[in-house]
């Protein structure tokens, strides 16, 4: 949501200028998106100087851009709650004899990245911007992805590049030093009062979830995969706003695509929503595709989306057509996910099974996986780095994210409802089924997912780029974090027909990591 170069101990006289807030000697700058979405002032009372760059909520008082004189008092006052903010928010905060400071508040829509040179703090929502500041593989985090065991931190693929997560502040007066808030504080499932309605409490809160949000009918689309969480968004959205919503979706291949596209239908057709619905064949326009950026050697980080190509795709197709905002179901899983209790024979905790590629470096680290860390946010961790993936594709077109699940007062909400209406997503089931909504919609038969996807985008253009890999080397076989003969031999069962999902599909964040470290590290 912004850019900047900060370097303490300077000027402390700012002005915004072309858009950009700017200290006098030009050592610091400060760039927001230019977005209807996002909203940013400056304040100062002589000396400290105060940044906020924020998302626009509604119902609240709008930022007024420009740098504005207060008082010591009312400075100490907007510093110690700007960060408070109910969406996303960056504060920024200078001062002449003092380190710089950058804090996140605790909705990050978008991420943040942070580099440290010898004399400034640099950061930025797009990794590609700190590219001169990447260094080696970061060994653990590599290992940790390898396994598809992703972990909310401050480290990134890179060492010189780390993440600003939610709540935590930078500080930098030469050196960068990033410390993380608070443990945030949950819920335990409880009983129901007698005659509670949990249907229409859900409904309410996906409603204040969406009107926290200013968004504008004619230039917002819902995600509507046919599945449950989005499913539940977009009707609730519908029913309230009729032929006023606005629809998109991914379509997928195998034998879920056909009832994916009747589930769509009969929500469709059920609820009153607007005519105007796009979709793009993610069958047709694979991963991996040559005619894919991140494929060509682009600065892609590897925490964007793993459908980078088709999702790119369909975010430009909506964005030509006018939206600059996007309604997601992410964070759908997670609000109503089982505890480790309440389900042990999934053994949450347990280290994965190893696909056979990864290297003897990276089975070694994985036992330090969980260091370093980041403490218990209000928003599932997990939901945290699904929110983060999504956000630069679709900021570099325009297209400003929503994500209802990601309210806090909807989390707080699935945190407390009992064993049996968060166990196989029966809240989400039950709402779509009170809506009139027909059996295949609630109660599906087949696997509606991508992974035939991965797999024709594997067997296709992922052989050649796993063959190029094993013939050009790479850092990730040099570190020992993936073996080469192994992957050489998952090539050939590929190449002979033999494809399986549990383990192949997992190449995917190989070739994923492969492709960053060639754009990242040439």
């Amino acid at each position: 949501m912004l850019t900047f170069q900060l370097t303490p101990y300077a000027d402390a006289s700012w002005t915004l200028v072309g858009g950009a807030y700017t200290a006098a000697d030009g050592a610091s700058r400060v760039t927001p998106i230019d977005h209807p979405m996002v909203e940013h002032t400056a304040y100062t009372d002589g000396q400290r100087v105060l940044i906020v760059v924020r998302e626009k909520m509604a119902g609240c008082v709008a930022a007024v851009p420009g740098v504005h004189g207060i008082g010591h008092a009312q400075f100490d006052e907007r510093a110690a709650t700007a960060a408070n903010w109910p969406g996303d928010v960056v504060v920024i905060s200078t001062a002449p004899n003092l380190p710089v400071t950058v804090t996140a508040g605790a909705a990050r829509t978008t991420p943040l990245y942070l580099s440290a040179s010898p004399a400034s703090l640099h950061g930025s929502w797009d990794m590609a911007d700190l590219k001169g500041f990447a260094g080696r593989l970061h060994a653990v985090e590599v290992a940790r992805l390898l396994v598809f065991r992703p972990r909310y931190s401050t480290q990134t693929v890179f060492e010189g590049i780390h993440r600003l997560t939610e709540r935590a502040t930078a500080h930098f007066g030469g050196s960068l030093v990033i410390s993380y808030p608070q443990p945030a504080l949950h819920h335990d499932p409880r009983e129901l009062a007698d005659g509670a309605d949990v249907l229409g409490a859900f409904v309410e809160l996906l409603h204040e979830a969406l009107d926290a949000h200013p968004w504008d009918a004619e230039s917002t689309v819902f995600h509507l995969s046919g599945g449950f969480d989005s499913g539940c968004i977009g009707t609730t959205a519908a029913k309230r706003r009729p032929h006023k919503v606005r629809t998109a979706a991914l379509l997928i291949d195998g034998p879920g695509r056909a009832q994916q596209e009747r589930r769509r239908l009969g929500m469709r057709d059920t609820l009153p929503f607007a005519d105007d619905d796009t979709t793009v064949d993610a069958a047709r326009l694979l991963p991996l595709d040559p005619e894919c950026t991140r494929v060509q050697g682009k600065l892609i980080s590897p925490y964007e989306e793993p459908l980078f190509y088709p999702f790119s795709l369909l975010t430009r197709a909506l964005a030509a057509k006018g939206a600059t905002a996007v309604v997601t179901g992410l964070g759908g899983d997670e609000l109503v996910a089982l505890s480790q209790e309440e389900a042990p024979h999934l053994d949450l905790n347990r280290m994965p099974i190893l696909p056979p590629w990864v290297g003897p470096a990276a089975a070694t680290l994985l036992e330090y996986a969980d260091v370093g860390t980041a403490p218990p946010a209000p928003i599932n961790s997990m939901t945290l780095l699904a929110l983060e993936s999504t956000a630069p594709p679709l900021l570099r077109s325009g297209v400003w994210p929503i994500h209802p699940f990601a309210w806090p007062a909807l989390v707080e909400f699935g945190e407390q409802l009992p064993y049996d209406w968060r166990d196989f997503k029966q809240l989400q089931r039950r709402l779509l089924e009170s809506l009139g909504l027909g059996m295949e919609v609630v109660r599906p038969v087949h696997r509606e997912s991508f992974a035939e996807i991965v797999e024709r985008a594997l067997t296709g253009s992922g052989v050649t780029l796993l063959e190029r890999m094993l013939a050009d080397g790479s850092p990730l076989f040099d570190d020992r974090l993936v073996d080469p003969d192994a992957v050489s031999a998952a090539v050939k069962r590929m190449q002979d027909g033999n494809y399986a999902e549990g383990d192949e599909s997992k190449l995917l964040e190989v070739v994923h990591l492969d492709l960053a470290t060639r754009a990242f590290l040439s």
